[in-house]
């Protein structure tokens, strides 16, 4: 299998090519309904997850939401 290397929150991190927003958050386990993805300075909206290809080189910020008061 293929490997992309891409900066996941600041650290380089390989993974597969032609792998969707979608699926990367599945695989790295992360509580989808409480993240926000930017995508090369962009957030990428929850519904365009899958339809997102993550490519060699692409910078990635995932920021978990905390809730609490």
């Amino acid at each position: 299998m293929s490997e992309a290397s891409i900066i996941l929150n600041g650290e380089r991190r390989d993974i597969g090519v032609d792998i969707d927003l979608e699926t990367l958050v599945n695989e790295l386990a992360l509580p989808a309904k409480r993240l926000a993805v930017e995508l090369n300075g962009t957030v990428i909206r929850r519904s365009d997850w899958q339809s997102t290809v993550v490519s060699d080189g692409d910078k990635l910020e995932v920021v978990h939401f905390v809730g609490g008061g």
